[in-house]
């Protein structure tokens, strides 16, 4: 048995059919074609896998993501494809997989990773933690709407550069290419709706599905809020059945309006989240303190196998990564999550937890 390591170029249609038997079997197309910018030849280098002389046993792979928020640009290792031949599991060789991952996510200055799962358990024995928010709000109703000039269409041969613009007008994404988003358009059982006006202007859009994942939930858009209501309530007759929209917690507009016509939201995860940098992304939370909230006492470090974080005097430690996971990114409050007294709390519920969120089409 050899890795983990890199597959080498002549390895990667043998990887593709290992993936497509142990992930895909049943779906009449390739995985690859779901994950048209992280399952590629350009990315083999952020593949890891396990082998014998004769086939490969396990396998995962890294998707380096660049994420841009209001307070700054984190650098994500996305993690996915993460599985091992059924006649070969339970030997430790995705844990083996993983952990070598885990390293060169860190050797590429990563601030985190974070994979998506219900391995709950499994995962936070690598260091991983549920944290991030997300809202998820079933419409399970028809949704009544004013009348709107707005022309809907569904067609994922749309004007790209058109959504390119909206895409880009968000304040908490992944930072993406032209080409990237043309990948993304192809993706089977990707379903992309817009909306236009008459003048023939794009004023939102909406995706469900991606593949075999995310079926009835719409896990993209972008636009007016006006405009993604009207397309949503759209969608709904479309479908003749109940569809989700994910949404991001920080997307006030968007919840408080579905929420004002009797949708009801469910709080939840972004995903499982890993530091792998502290010492650049720490830096990078008491540079915005100090520059967006004129905090100058804060302090967040890692040393000595050991996490600290406080203001001035007033300093708390753990050796548990997870605190420090949620009191980062959430969704609740520090001050909900650990009571550090009124003056510290004022401070850290003031600057975290920080707004974060991956789209599903750049999941993986």
């Amino acid at each position: 048995m050899e890795g983990p390591r890199a597959p080498t170029t002549s390895e990667f249609g043998d990887l593709v059919k290992f993936l497509d038997t142990n992930l895909r079997n049943q779906s009449g197309w390739s995985v690859v074609d779901e994950y048209p910018t992280a399952l590629t030849l350009q990315n083999i280098h952020n593949f890891r896998i396990m082998r014998d002389q004769e086939k490969i046993l396990s396998n995962a792979v890294i998707k380096p993501t660049i994420i841009k928020t209001r307070r700054g640009l984190l650098k994500v290792g996305c993690l996915g494809s993460v599985v091992t031949s059924e006649q070969h599991r339970n030997q430790g060789l995705s844990q083996t997989v993983l952990i070598d991952c885990l390293e060169s996510i860190k050797s590429q200055g990563c601030d985190i990773a974070i994979l998506w799962t219900n391995l709950y358990d499994f995962y936070r024995k690598l260091g991983f933690e549920l944290a991030g928010g997300e809202v998820s709000l079933l419409i399970d109703k028809p949704l009544t709407v004013p009348p709107t000039t707005l022309k809907i269409i569904q067609n994922n041969k749309s004007d790209t550069q058109a959504l390119f613009r909206l895409y880009s007008q968000h304040s908490v994404s992944s930072i993406r290419t032209l080409d990237e988003f043309e990948k993304y358009l192809k993706i089977p059982n990707s379903r992309l709706y817009t909306a236009w006006t008459p003048e023939g202007k794009l004023e939102a859009y909406a995706v469900e599905g991606k593949g075999v994942d995310l079926q009835g939930y719409i896990h993209e858009w972008g636009g007016t809020v006006d405009g993604l209501v009207a397309l949503i309530a759209h969608m709904r007759i479309q479908f003749g059945k109940p569809v989700t929209v994910i949404s991001p917690s920080h997307a006030q507009g968007l919840i408080r309006r579905l929420e004002e016509m009797g949708i009801k939201r469910v709080e939840g995860f972004l995903g499982m989240i890993k530091i792998t940098n502290p010492f650049g992304l720490f830096a990078k939370v008491i540079r915005n303190a100090r520059q967006e909230w004129g905090i100058t006492n804060f302090i967040m470090d890692y040393r000595e196998g050991a996490y600290y974080y406080g203001v001035g005097d007033n300093l708390f430690r753990t050796e548990h990564e997870g605190d420090i996971v949620r009191l980062l990114f959430g969704p609740q409050k520090p001050s909900q999550i650990h009571d550090a007294g009124p003056e510290v709390n004022a401070v850290l519920d003031k600057i975290l937890p920080w707004e974060m969120w991956i789209w599903g089409w750049d999941s993986v």
